[in-house]
């Protein structure tokens, strides 16, 4: 079973992309964030004929996630638990029926928190702390997990090209680290890490000042195992390539491969 995460950066404008990637990576499961339009507005029917089932859990203007299977997807829950009065459409989870067994699968987009010292970065850690109530409760049930998504972390100055240039950005705040490792020691794994430990290994580039050209990147999409999913584990790559397109995603795909059928 192949699984990406993706954050789009809206869906409308790189919905060929998504198109070309597909075709190309064949994943069985693909974790959309970003996607920048409401559920009505998602091009299911686009999606449907590439050979996906297709779910979504949208927001007008903002944020929005979407799980694309090959296979149905069942027990879905749509928003991270913790807080009724959370309206942002951040959290997607969903389960995929295999000939050996379940899939657990959740698309997160987690909040960027800047400007550090404000309300967003409370938010940003609040949410990280609700992530990591529901893993537990998740990881209870001793199955294939894999909690895919943008995570707007970076776990380690190796994760970046610069660090000292996101000394004051909240994606490297060490409250920011100090929560995702919490999230590692509840027994998850970072596919990525658990396959290399090569330098240079980014995810996310920005647009401006030629950040791609001279790989000026961060890591911050992450695909986190439990321990069933990483017994599964073949491989686990990023698809810098894709950042190289026209009119690109800000962001590439990250994928994993599990021994299930």
């Amino acid at each position: 079973m192949r699984i990406a995460t993706w954050n789009v950066n809206s869906i409308k404008q790189r919905l060929d992309h998504l198109a070309t990637f597909v075709r190309s990576a064949d994943p069985d499961v693909v974790c959309l964030q970003e996607l920048k339009c409401v559920d009505e507005a998602f091009p299911r029917s686009e999606v449907e004929a590439l050979g996906y089932n297709v779910v979504t859990h949208g927001q007008k203007a903002y944020n929005g996630v979407a799980i694309l299977s090959k296979r149905p997807l069942e027990d879905v829950r749509r928003g991270l638990p913790g807080d009724e009065g959370d309206e942002q459409a951040r959290y997607l989870e969903g389960v995929i029926s295999t000939a050996t067994g379940a899939v657990r699968v959740a698309s997160i987009y987690l909040p960027n928190g800047n400007p550090i010292g404000t309300p967003k970065f409370d938010y940003k850690l609040a949410w990280m702390d609700r992530l990591r109530v529901h893993a537990r409760s998740l990881l209870a049930l001793e199955e294939p997990l894999v909690l895919c998504g943008d995570y707007n972390v970076i776990p380690q100055p190796e994760d970046a090209y610069d660090p000292a240039a996101w000394s004051n950005d909240a994606l490297f705040q060490p409250e920011s680290r100090a929560k995702f490792r919490e999230l590692l020691n509840l027994g998850l794994v970072d596919a990525v890490r658990a396959c290399s430990d090569q330098p240079g290994l980014y995810s996310f580039w920005d647009y401006q000042a030629g950040a791609f050209q001279r790989n000026n990147g961060i890591r911050i999409d992450h695909l986190l195992l439990s321990a069933q999913a990483q017994d599964r584990l073949r491989t686990a790559s990023i698809r810098k390539e894709v950042r190289g397109w026209d009119k690109p995603s800000d962001h590439v795909p990250v994928i994993v491969d599990l021994d299930i059928e």
